[in-house]
């Protein structure tokens, strides 16, 4: 309705107007060379108004003319875009979907249609990696890590590929770049760490990592480290770190024992004993002298710092053995097993006081008793379970550090603390270590 009053106010006012036009008085003169016009006020203003509009249309002819080219020149753009963005769409699902053909295809199209933007140059180099041409995608991110804002990118594409080929020393060159390029990014962080102990370098690790498994970096680090004080220090902030870690307060006191700080040393081992008992940690201790009965005193001060656990029992056992003192020897292995130690180690050892004392049937007996009985303790990473032959700081086949523990063979930690009453320890028990 709005429309049809709009239409007919309109039809008035022309026809007011021509009306009013009709009904100018007067002439206009125009001579021209030989040439003269004479016409009507009315004609000669329709005639001026109609070649307004002739030269109106003229000029908006011509302009569009000029302006053809970019107009074809961005509806082509627009076209080449929708284009480009339904190939990287494609990149992605055959990048998903595990079809390295399709989607280098479709990564080249995309990129012969977008440019070598960022976006593009990713896709082109995930789509080689997939096809397992390492050779182009290197290419690919090279020229990415050249370019504004994908420099991050291109660089992490860089470290992937030379950390699949186990060329870390390029990987690790790659990540640094690409923490240049984006500071402060934790998945960076983790990645260089990891490299670094791929490497080696140990101490740039410790500097890169966190709070967990800090320990057993610093360890590794003062493995490495060629200067003694410097590898004191390291041992005593791993040994600060985690002064449950045997491994962590045996990399201390054999510095501090190199270092001519015996008491020092024996006070470290000490508390790391208080804490969690340890066959190295003893071992260590008693490796102080060379002299037997001293050996056992040793033994018998250590057990001190944790007087209930059955590695203190077994420790006494073993030194006094040693000593041939088989009835202190009988006695401890005798509270090792009430302590609930029923492992191979154990009847091993029953055995040799048997033989030392002259008893083989005895000894026989004990040698049957530890085939049957509960394996010993072993050291197994954590995260593969694989086993090893000893502590070390960083597992050989996953790579994880700091996780490999001394436990049982069902994997629950050896030596954990027995369920005791919070009483004194028994006299025969205090007889047992001081003799």
């Amino acid at each position: 309705m709005l429309n049809v009053l709009l239409f007919v106010l309109l039809a008035a006012l022309t026809t007011a107007g021509a009306w009013w036009v009709a009904g100018l008085p007067g002439s206009v003169s125009a001579t021209i060379g030989s040439y003269s016009l004479d016409a009507s006020a009315p004609v000669a203003l329709t005639l001026l108004a109609a070649l307004f509009l002739i030269l109106y249309g003229l000029v908006r002819l011509v302009t569009k003319l000029v302006a053809a080219p970019k107009r074809i020149a961005r509806v082509n753009r627009r076209m080449r875009r929708v284009s480009g963005e339904k190939a990287v769409t494609r990149t992605l699902v055959a990048l998903a979907a595990n079809d390295p053909a399709t989607a280098r295809k479709e990564a080249a199209r995309s990129r012969a249609l977008l440019g070598s933007t960022p976006l593009t140059l990713l896709l082109a180099g995930q789509a080689h990696r997939q096809a397992g041409d390492d050779g182009q995608a290197t290419a690919v991110f090279q020229e990415l890590a050249a370019t504004k804002g994908g420099a991050f990118l291109g660089h992490r594409g860089l470290m992937q590929i030379a950390s699949g080929q186990q060329d870390w020393t390029t990987a690790q060159a790659a990540a640094i770049e690409a923490e240049r390029a984006y500071p402060g990014a934790a998945w960076v962080k983790q990645e260089r760490q990891q490299l670094a102990l791929r490497t080696g370098q140990y101490r740039d690790a410790l500097q890169l990592g966190g709070d967990e498994g800090r320990a057993a970096l610093a360890i590794a680090a003062a493995e490495a480290e060629t200067n003694p004080v410097e590898a004191m220090k390291l041992a005593k902030q791993a040994f600060d770190a985690d002064p449950a870690l045997p491994p962590a307060a045996i990399a201390y006191a054999v510095r501090l024992r190199q270092a001519g700080r015996e008491k020092a040393a024996q006070a470290v081992i000490a508390r790391a004993w208080a804490r969690q008992p340890h066959p190295d940690l003893a071992t260590l201790a008693l490796d102080g002298s060379t002299d037997r009965l001293k050996r056992v005193a040793t033994a018998r001060q250590l057990a001190q710092a944790n007087p209930g656990h059955i590695e203190s029992h077994i420790m006494v056992a073993a030194a006094a053995l040693a000593a041939g003192l088989t009835g202190q020897a009988r006695r401890a292995v005798d509270l090792a097993r009430q302590g609930g130690l029923e492992q191979r180690r154990l009847y091993v050892l029953m055995a040799d006081i048997a033989e030392y004392d002259g008893q083989p049937a005895e000894a026989q007996e004990a040698l049957r008793a530890a085939a049957t009985a509960a394996p010993d303790p072993i050291w197994r990473c954590g995260v593969c379970s694989t086993v090893q032959a000893a502590w070390i700081p960083v597992c050989p086949v996953c790579s994880t550090h700091g996780r490999i523990a001394w436990v049982e063979d069902g994997g629950t930690t050896a030596g954990a603390p027995q369920p005791q009453s919070p009483r004194p320890p028994s006299p025969r028990a205090m007889d047992a270590i001081t003799g």
